[in-house]
């Protein structure tokens, strides 16, 4: 069974053929993050004019990595929700257009639940992964941060979400104080590995709470308040030089990686905290955020501290992508047949 997943759910325009719901015969991704870095986010509009654009191409450029036709294509996965609205529409209208040219069925998918199912994926010659159910997730992405409680292929449970800003969100808000550009995560992943992450003990929102919901509006403000503070230091330093020498070395990399920390503290604790309430002994991670090589390392120590299976996709798998969207069509489309 093949299944052409289409993605557009915000700033990347991907196609991918998966085989047998895990293996990936090809993962095509067309990525705007250079024409929305100099706004600092994503423009809808400009986003979905470039959807338009892409769409065609890298649909053909799937199809013949995988070596395959539309014809022999089983079923079309695309985006449903959630996401921007004009992107989803232009992803939705190729795909539900293509789909009804070739008479194929037309799967509509929750990207959500993709980035779920986007666990399991694997390259073609790669040894699949088996997980069991049930399993804990923590799906941590630009605009999502929740830990769900996956019980097999058909039911979820969210038993924590964000109350406020998403984990992806504030990396996004926090490199755009530091003035990193877009998108902000892997710039901040990329500056910690240089910085110290003692330099600065940001507040860990919500961290001691017996719910498992988060909140990172408030580390948000935090980190500018204590920029502005150093800003100015800075400023006062270059005029009297009478402050200490520390502050002409390059702050930005020790906020980026004491704000990092922070998220990851929060994140990391509260999921092994639901793991703990549930009984559940293996931990996934998935979405955008899940790519971070500090969330990993510190996911992955406490796991075996505590004696929980870790699994998370490739990095590759993590971001917003289409192969995601056609391993969770494979999954819808089987219990309709």
């Amino acid at each position: 069974m093949k299944i052409l997943g289409i993605e557009s759910t915000c700033d990347e325009t991907s196609a991918a053929v998966v085989e047998d719901k895990r293996i990936v015969l090809s993962n095509i991704l067309a990525s705007q993050a250079k024409l929305h870095n100099k706004y600092g986010g994503v423009v809808p509009e400009l986003a979905s004019r470039k959807h338009l654009e892409a769409l065609p191409i890298v649909v053909d450029e799937a199809l013949n990595e995988a070596k395959v036709s539309i014809d022999d294509i089983d079923a079309i996965a695309v985006s449903k929700e959630p996401g921007l609205p004009p992107a989803l529409q232009v992803g939705y209208a190729y795909a539900s257009g293509l789909a009804t040219s070739k008479n194929i069925e037309l799967i509509e998918v929750n990207h959500l639940e993709g980035h779920i199912s986007g666990i399991w994926l694997v390259h073609k010659g790669d040894k699949k992964k088996r997980i069991p159910y049930p399993y804990l997730c923590l799906l941590v992405s630009g605009g999502h941060t929740e830990i769900r409680l996956v019980s097999d292929k058909k039911n979820q449970k969210i038993l924590g979400r964000t109350l406020d800003d998403a984990s992806g969100e504030a990396f996004d808000k926090v490199a755009r104080i530091l003035g990193l550009g877009y998108p902000g995560g892997p710039i901040i992943d990329m500056l910690s590995q240089e910085g110290d992450e003692h330099f600065m003990k940001f507040p860990r929102p919500m961290i001691d709470s017996e719910n498992l919901d988060f909140s990172f509006s408030g580390l948000k403000t935090a980190v500018m308040r204590h920029v502005d503070t150093l800003q100015k230091d800075h400023d006062q330093f270059r005029k009297d030089k009478t402050l200490h020498k520390e502050l002409t070395s390059n702050w930005v990399n020790d906020v980026a990686a004491s704000f990092q920390e922070a998220v990851v503290d929060v994140l990391v604790t509260k999921t092994i905290n639901a793991a703990n309430q549930i009984g559940v002994p293996i931990i996934t991670m998935a979405g955008g955020v899940s790519a971070n090589s500090r969330l990993r390392d510190m996911m992955g120590r406490t796991c075996h501290e505590n004696v929980f299976e870790l699994f998370y996709p490739e990095v590759e798998f993590c971001l917003d992508n289409a192969a995601m969207i056609a391993a969770r069509g494979s999954e819808v489309f089987k219990r309709t047949k």
